[in-house]
């Protein structure tokens, strides 16, 4: 029995997802993709879930696409690649971007093409030092996806944007860091622990105002100002109905450390 493309646990709040086939850089086949989305499902339907960490196993994170998975041969038909999109990169990508609780990538190794933007996709993203990041799409004639089109020119500019989708050059976890693409670089030594502590810290904040204020955000990149303020008014009253204010507040009059639940 081969062993699982994707490893998936759960423990004490914090689900651990890490893409398992390191002998092909953790990029996606058919078999990756259907336990991908198992595992999103299973985030979604625990409810003791208050945090998801992203990772790979062995010397990358993802490189993408596996092309032996859809090899174009000398006269076959020309493949359909927007129904790949369709079926299973981008219900993905809306799972992972919509998840009610944050998501921390933590990017080992050489992230390139959809594995690139699977890891913008998430909340926080953290880089070893010898990672790398690859819009490898024009190299073979295609158009970024999995969110590339977009995710790039909101976090970096559209001159910057443009140079790393036409160009397909190679951006250093350094670079990605210091052009704002991801949250931090750290030495390769050090990503595990750094991105299992920060993880670990998230599953104990309160759940649903993140949630909120990943919502509010992402919002605010379509609305108007106007439109923002009165978000911002709509989520607050939810926000001020939950458990976890009701605890914050006690605990900063009390002048203890706060215990929050999740609800």
């Amino acid at each position: 029995m081969s062993e699982a493309t994707v490893l998936y646990r759960v423990e004490d709040g914090l689900a651990r997802l890490t893409l398992n086939r390191p002998e092909r850089l953790n990029s996606f086949n058919g078999e990756m993709h259907e336990a991908m989305a198992k595992a999103l499902k299973d985030v979604q339907a625990d409810a003791s879930v208050r945090c998801l960490l992203i990772t790979g196993n062995g010397r990358g994170f993802c490189a993408g696409q596996d092309l032996a998975d859809r090899q174009v041969s000398p006269g076959d038909g020309a493949p359909d690649l927007g129904e790949s999109l369709e079926t299973r990169y981008n219900p993905m990508l809306r799972t992972l971007r919509a998840l009610p609780m944050p998501v921390v990538c933590a990017v080992n190794g050489v992230a390139a093409g959809a594995g690139a933007n699977i890891a913008l996709a998430c909340d926080i993203v953290l880089a070893a030092r010898s990672a790398s990041f690859l819009q490898a799409f024009c190299r073979l004639g295609l158009v970024p996806d999995s969110g590339g089109t977009w995710s790039l020119p909101h976090l970096v500019g559209m001159a910057r944007a443009k140079g790393l989708a036409l160009l397909g050059d190679k951006l250093s976890a350094e670079n990605a860091e210091q052009w704002g693409l991801i949250w931090r670089c750290v030495d390769d030594a050090a990503l595990a622990d750094e991105s299992l502590n920060l993880a670990r810290h998230l599953a104990t904040q309160p759940t649903q105002g993140l949630a909120l204020i990943k919502r509010a955000l992402h919002a605010s990149q379509e609305q108007s100002f106007d439109q923002q303020l009165d978000l911002e008014r709509d989520f607050q009253r939810l926000a001020g109905r939950s458990d976890d204010y009701r605890e914050g507040v006690n605990a900063f009059m009390e002048k203890r450390a706060p215990v929050f639940s999740g609800k």
